[in-house]
């Protein structure tokens, strides 16, 4: 099992007196492990049952896409500029519409 995790991780499980193996991912593994961290975030964030975990999954999932954009060298500011012009271009999804055909 090869799995991208918080950098404490190995400690905590040190520190229950736990074994583990890890090695530090190149930047290509990393950015692939990003992704793969992205899509299994999503995952969990759907398969929430309570808001507690629907809070704690959606958290994840943001912690994911600040390690891309910082990894990506992105500027926060220039991601939510870009958010803001496609919501004023195209709106948000505030109005529940589900498309049927296209």
């Amino acid at each position: 099992m090869k799995k991208l995790v918080r950098d404490k991780i190995p400690e905590i499980i040190v520190s229950e007196w736990r074994e583990c193996e890890y090695f530090v991912a190149s930047e290509e593994e990393y950015f692939k492990s990003l992704l793969d961290k992205i899509l299994e975030e999503s995952i969990e964030v759907s398969e929430s049952k309570t808001d507690i975990e629907f809070k704690e999954e959606i958290a994840d999932l943001y912690e994911v896409l600040d390690a891309f954009i910082k990894y990506k060298n992105f500027s926060k500011d220039e991601i939510l500029e870009i958010q803001k012009a496609k919501r004023e271009k195209k709106w948000g999804f505030e109005k529940k519409i589900i498309l049927t055909k296209y």
